[in-house]
């Protein structure tokens, strides 16, 4: 069922005025017997001995329908192709209800008709050449479906336009990707290997669009989705780690169908990263769309693919935990080198949002979180007893048993393996 919030509202807005103001003025033309000049010559031409007089009750309906309709059309529709089909379209069957009216001995005035269709047209088509009447053509052009639907009557009826040449933003961006591609591939014949991999990338991103995101981009191996832009959300980090956590759950029921169908699954993990980007229609004028560029975008994608080092399935950023704290649970991972200047950055594994885990859970989180302050500081002993305890019952716990193996490394003498933001 249709809502009003379906609609763009100030496409809405336009169509009422530009609407009324060509009924009024087709009215006065009707009122003042303009029309009537006509009916004559047309009722000559048919060949009729008299001019019947168009009643009331059948020219306003018509005419308000079409003036209101027609205009509408022409502001709603982004090609100018299809605009003037759709008023063709209105012209060609007023001007056909003349000739099948009359075989049937009834005299149909089209005037009115044709000059609302005519106003309405060329008001809507002189608006839409506008800026804001062609926001909706530059936006399905630089964003198209990679918004929610809401998301794109959102940005129509925004009060400003959406800044195509470039504005800094600060975003948060997920990075889902699949680990296993080459397993896969060599298992599934070309069809099914494709099947298999789209059902992922559809799910995904249909999921996290839906959520809020941009889809920024889907290829063959992630997809990758910005909260925070181009629809500001002051509180993009928590979306974006409650779609992130979200979204895993459903790739697990997807990937449950896939071993159903396939006998295979993907092995998926997300990286989440908060930070300053520039937000614009990149590309050229044959193929722009928007997207964001920026270091933080870079880094997303290797906290993704850190999951791999640590076993975990989400992994996300300190700007992102700093902006998501109050509503995020988490356990810390790693202080790693970002950039050249050697400054440490805390990186953190997404557990779960606010008030979900148990109890027990959350005293588990607690032993790790001590744990890793114990592996800083270089007392082995007591951050093996406690990284024990954070066991849960399951027994597997991929950063545990990471930090376990770093722990033997080290006091084997060994370098310490591990993951690197330069990686």
């Amino acid at each position: 069922m249709l809502r009003c919030a379906d609609f763009p509202v100030r496409y809405l807005k336009v169509t009422i005025v530009l609407g009324l103001a060509i009924c009024l003025a087709v009215a006065a033309l009707y009122e003042t017997g303009l029309f009537h000049q006509l009916d004559i010559g047309l009722a000559s031409f048919l060949g009729k001995r008299f001019t019947p007089i168009p009643p009331r009750a059948v020219q306003y309906p018509l005419f308000i329908l079409l003036a209101f309709g027609v205009a509408w059309a022409t502001i709603d529709i982004p090609r100018l192709a299809l605009k003037c089909i759709i008023a063709a379209g209105a012209l060609l069957q007023v001007l056909t209800a003349v000739w099948v009216l009359d075989l049937h001995g009834v005299f149909f005035s089209p005037f009115a008709a044709v000059a609302a269709v005519a106003g309405g047209f060329l008001g809507a088509f002189l608006y839409s050449r506008g800026e804001a009447g062609s926001r909706k053509r530059v936006l399905t052009q630089v964003v198209g479906d990679r918004v929610s639907e809401r998301a794109f009557l959102a940005l129509l009826d925004a009060a400003e336009p959406l800044n195509l040449e470039g504005e800094r933003r600060q975003v948060t961006i997920v990075v889902c990707e699949i680990f296993n591609h080459d397993v896969l591939e060599s298992a599934l014949s070309a069809p099914d290997y494709v099947a298999l991999t789209n059902s992922f990338r559809s799910n995904a991103s249909d999921f996290l669009v839906e959520r809020g995101g941009f889809l920024d981009e889907c290829d063959g191996e992630s997809v990758r989705v910005v909260f925070g832009a181009p629809l500001t959300d002051a509180r993009h980090a928590g979306t974006a780690c409650e779609a992130a956590l979200a979204l895993a759950e459903r790739l697990d029921d997807v990937n449950r169908e896939c071993l159903t169908i396939w006998k295979q699954t993907f092995d998926f993990r997300l990286g989440v990263n908060s930070g300053e980007t520039v937000v614009a229609a990149y590309g050229s004028r044959r193929l722009g769309t928007l997207s964001v560029a920026g270091e933080p975008v870079e880094f997303a994608r290797r906290l993704c693919r850190s999951n791999l080092t640590y076993g975990t399935r989400i992994i996300v950023g300190s700007t992102t935990y700093n902006l998501a704290e109050a509503a995020v649970e988490v356990r810390p991972m790693e202080l790693v080198n970002r950039s050249a200047d050697g400054v440490l950055e805390e990186i953190y594994e997404l557990l779960a949002m606010k008030n979900v885990l148990s109890a027990e859970e959350l005293e588990r989180r607690d032993l790790f979180w001590k744990a890793v302050v114990y592996f800083r500081e270089a007392h082995w002993d007591e951050a093996i007893t406690l990284f024990c305890g954070a066991r849960g019952h399951s027994g597997g716990d991929g950063p545990i048993e990471f930090y376990l193996r770093r722990i033997a490394q080290i006091r084997n003498g060994l370098p310490a393996l591990g993951w690197s933001a330069g990686n």
